[in-house]
């Protein structure tokens, strides 16, 4: 009878479990579903009574590319989000080694102060460098976004320290001792050895520099250099703007490719954060 009731406990907990993550789930997925259905509404009104609409149509999809450059925007946020995916992981990882592997006065006071400054919000810097970017007219530039994107990388080196922390020291000792440097070591094992950390930080570094708004939009102000982030809020910018279906068609086309790259590597993604179990 103990056994039959603890089961029954054991049962009832997990239903429970799982209907509240259902119930999340179903919170979370409605709205995005809601702006894919509306992609395919006709018209230019977001409202409906109905989640699935009566009918279907490509029209808002085709009047991106007819009517908008989306393509050009497209072509320049995948420009930017890549070279700052290249640089962020490069300064990132090199960050976390430095701080994991060298003892140095005030080494530990400097980690403290990038943990601090990295906890204030971005945008309170905007002025700042701003008026950096305009005297080394820089501005209007894809390379002033790449540049302050993969600048602000470092500031989240203690992912990368603590998983590089779990990396025995006595590989890099007998590395050391067969006459390898610090770059050698750094490449030849501490990078193999943290493939699915260095995927996460290149992804999130990616998807980062790719749905970017706020810095993008001080600086960027040529129409075919804009990106799409940018490009998406000039379409529904101003008093009369009432194209809501066509936002919501750019928004579903900017969601694919990081959507894509979610799934492609979850793989890795699930074996860093196994690996780092292990480790710990």
């Amino acid at each position: 009878m103990r056994n039959r009731g603890a089961s029954l406990r054991l049962n009832l907990g997990n239903f429970f479990c799982y209907a509240g993550l259902a119930m999340i789930g179903l919170i979370c997925i409605y709205p995005a579903l809601w702006v894919v259905m509306s992609s395919f509404r006709p018209g230019n009104a977001l409202y409906s009574e109905h989640l699935i609409p009566s009918s279907f149509t490509l029209e808002h999809y085709k009047d991106l590319f007819r009517t908008y450059p989306f393509g050009k925007w497209f072509i320049n946020t995948f420009k930017v989000a890549f070279f700052t995916m290249i640089f962020s992981t490069l300064l990132v990882t090199l960050t976390g080694y430095v701080f994991s592997r060298f003892r140095f006065r005030g080494r530990k006071k400097l980690m403290l102060g990038l943990l601090v400054i990295g906890m204030f919000p971005g945008f309170m810097s905007m002025i700042a460098v701003y008026i950096l970017l305009l005297q080394l007219q820089l501005l209007d530039t894809h390379l002033s976004l790449i540049l302050v994107y993969s600048a602000g990388a470092p500031m989240g080196y203690l992912y990368v320290k603590s998983y590089f922390d779990t990396i025995p020291q006595s590989l890099v000792d007998a590395a050391r001792i067969d006459g390898a440097g610090h770059f050698t070591v750094f490449r030849r094992i501490m990078l193999p050895l943290s493939k699915p950390m260095i995927v996460y930080v290149a992804l999130t570094s990616f998807s980062g520099g790719f749905v970017d708004f706020i810095f993008a939009n001080m600086v960027l102000s040529t129409p075919e250099k804009q990106t799409l982030a940018v490009g998406l809020f000039k379409i529904v910018q101003g008093k009369f703007a009432t194209e809501f279906t066509l936002f919501a068609a750019g928004c579903v086309l900017v969601a694919v490719p990081l959507t894509l790259l979610f799934i492609l590597l979850q793989r890795y993604l699930v074996e860093g954060l196994m690996a780092g179990a292990d480790k710990g």
